[in-house]
């Protein structure tokens, strides 16, 4: 089987198995019911109070869709990998204004674009989800500040042409993103200019970031033609730790980020596209692990108080996949995807899918 085909093959799976045993979301309760299409997004309900909405996108249409709420182009939230027949809950909260729904049919482009308009004012969160989303907040703003020196020294390695320096920096320096890319999403241009993998550019535009690197790297390329590609990069990744040291954060903004990394994870990571020229998915793979249990423990006070039994499920899970993780540690980092088999990576993930269900639970727990 060709790769690509067999990549579409394993995503494709993984989607499903994600979505196995998951209730069939309906709209009612104030939820706001969208039917995506291969050609309409229609949203039963465009002006909508300010606070959390919450959306139930079914896909009837042929092509796997996206889903997302812009301001601007701003991600204010998204839920992806939406198969044909299948139905998912997205809940964002949002403050007046004016924003946007997509639906994206085939998961490329600008999407359907409808318009929604936002008005009055939501409710407050307490003093103890406050201290939680404040606690995260401290979390991103040091993954990305520690982001800028590892992105420099792997930048550095790369303008000076040495080629196995920076092929040992390349994983280990994509950690921070990986811990923080819905915020990094929610700015519009960054993570496409950081993190974009080469089918992913829209047309007319450069390929630029991590992967365009990675690609000349574990090619042929002179990496002397690099050196501008580098700078930009460096220049991308130390306009974001500023930019998220101004970044709003809602209780179900941080919660939809724990889920966030989890589906990267269950559609790009396990299955090798996300790094497809250095095969070092599974350093990606543990950052977005680390980047959602951050969450988790982020929320810890108010999940104790409102439903502690869903934390102790998600201790478990993750503490589960960690030792699946660790199972393939070697060294400092970990084995190359294409060296892990067929079943190593089912019990991966297994893993993944297993947390992913009680994680799709928290926004539901801290909108309350």
């Amino acid at each position: 089987m060709p790769r690509s085909l067999a990549l579409a093959v394993g995503a494709a799976t993984l989607i499903g198995l994600a979505g196995c045993g998951d209730p069939k979301p309906a709209a009612g309760d104030g939820k706001i019911a969208v039917e995506a299409t291969d050609t309409a997004c229609k949203v039963a309900k465009t002006e909508l109070p300010a606070g959390v909405s919450t959306f139930v996108i079914t896909n009837k249409g042929s092509k796997v869709t996206e889903f997302y709420v812009y301001a601007g182009e701003a991600v204010k939230g998204e839920q992806e990998n939406i198969a044909p027949g299948l139905s998912r809950e997205l809940r964002v909260d949002l403050k007046a204004g004016a924003y946007e729904a997509a639906c994206k049919p085939g998961q490329t482009g600008d999407g359907i674009r409808v318009k929604l308009t936002v008005t009055g004012e939501g409710k407050q969160d307490d003093a103890k989800v406050g201290a939680a989303v404040a606690t995260y907040k401290a979390y991103v703003v040091k993954e990305a500040a520690d982001l800028v020196p590892a992105t420099r020294q792997f930048v550095d390695a790369v303008k000076a042409g040495d080629r196995d320096k920076a092929k040992a920096l390349y994983a280990p320096s994509r950690l921070h993103y990986e811990r923080i890319e819905p915020v990094a999403e929610s700015f519009g241009d960054f993570d496409p200019a950081i993190d974009a993998r080469e089918n992913n550019v829209e047309a007319g535009k450069e390929w630029t970031g991590y992967h365009r690197l990675e690609k000349d790297l574990w090619g042929t390329a002179d990496l002397a033609s690099d050196a501008k590609l580098a700078d930009q990069l460096l220049a991308d990744v130390t306009a974001l730790a500023d930019k998220v040291k101004q970044v709003e954060l809602s209780a179900t903004d941080v919660a939809n980020g724990a889920k966030e990394l989890l589906d990267e994870v269950a559609t790009t990571k396990i299955t090798g596209e996300e790094d497809r020229y250095s095969h070092t998915d599974l350093w990606d793979f543990e950052g977005n692990v680390a980047g959602s249990k951050a969450v988790v423990d982020a929320l810890r006070p108010v999940l104790t108080e409102r439903d502690a039994a869903l934390l102790g499920t998600l201790d478990d899970k993750f503490a589960a996949a960690g030792v699946e993780l660790a199972k393939h540690k070697v060294g400092d980092g970990y084995k190359l995807h294409n060296q892990l088999s067929p079943a190593e990576l089912k019990a991966l993930s297994d893993a993944i899918n297993a947390l992913a269900e009680p994680i799709s639970k928290v926004a539901a727990v801290v909108a309350r």
